[in-house]
């Protein structure tokens, strides 16, 4: 009894620390009940654009990104450009505001879950790598960028599966498909060619005034980088909070919260 007793009181100070509840003041709603959920959902953002621990919340005024390829072409013929990102960051999560959800219902599988939000302006810095023959110009650059997304819309359908862990589910993303839209995009990249300073801001001026025609181009890995990005801003806190506990019990009332 005395060597267990130790290892006793050591699994359920394991199970309590594991065991997070939201804080009192984060409001907690109703399942299902959209109005409020994303009232919640837009006064956690405003208010803890910094991160907040306690529900495995990261800071949004600041979110990395991994290295990104955004065109590979192989490297065959007189045209193939290719084109990686590193050391990237976003700026203007924290603007964001939830329009609508849909799902957030006692059985989060029963349907798939929808974000539906606007951020007015998210800004995109880091460096990148550039190589590539077009028109018998030959690149081979590395500098940094910097992208103004503006009036970004957006749509995130998640699809979950339940994880239980002291009786309690806890939610696992195994797909987060992002819908994106813009209505402009603004886009700098120094030093293309560090040789000649007028080509430089000739093709930045190029892809400025054809900047749709470049997005529609690069949307399919555009919106892969957005889906790494969303869905790691989410699964921390679906890892540290119980479905369960984000929203009211049936005999629980908001004043009790």
């Amino acid at each position: 009894m005395r060597k267990t007793f130790p290892i006793v009181i050591g699994l359920h100070l394991l199970i309590a620390i594991n065991c997070q509840t939201l804080p009192s003041n984060i409001k907690k709603c109703r399942f299902g009940d959209s109005k409020c959920i994303v009232g919640s959902m837009n006064a956690v953002i405003r208010q803890y654009s910094r991160g907040l621990s306690a529900i495995g919340m990261r800071p949004i005024d600041v979110v990395g990104i991994e290295d990104s390829n955004v065109w590979n072409n192989a490297q065959i013929g007189g045209a193939w450009f290719q084109f990686k990102l590193f050391n990237q960051a976003n700026y203007g999560f924290e603007n964001t505001t939830v329009k609508r959800i849909r799902g957030f219902g006692k059985d989060p599988t029963a349907t798939i879950m929808e974000i539906h939000g606007q951020i007015p302006s998210l800004i995109h810095k880091g460096n990148y790598v550039a190589k590539g023959r077009v028109w018998m110009v030959a690149l081979n650059a590395t500098g940094s960028s910097t992208s103004d997304f503006q009036n970004l819309r957006f749509i995130l359908k998640l699809k979950v599966i339940p994880e239980y862990r002291n009786n309690k589910r806890y939610l696992k993303i195994y797909e987060l498909v992002p819908v994106v839209n813009i209505s402009r995009w603004i886009v700098w990249l120094d030093n293309l060619f560090p040789e000649n300073m007028d080509l430089t801001i000739a093709i930045n001026e190029l892809l400025n005034a054809n900047w749709l025609e470049f997005w529609n181009e690069l949307e399919p890995a555009f919106l892969n980088i957005f889906s790494g990005v969303f869905t790691s801003m989410i699964t921390d806190t679906f890892e540290k909070i119980s479905y369960d506990d984000m929203f009211l019990k049936d005999n629980e009332t908001e004043s009790s919260n």
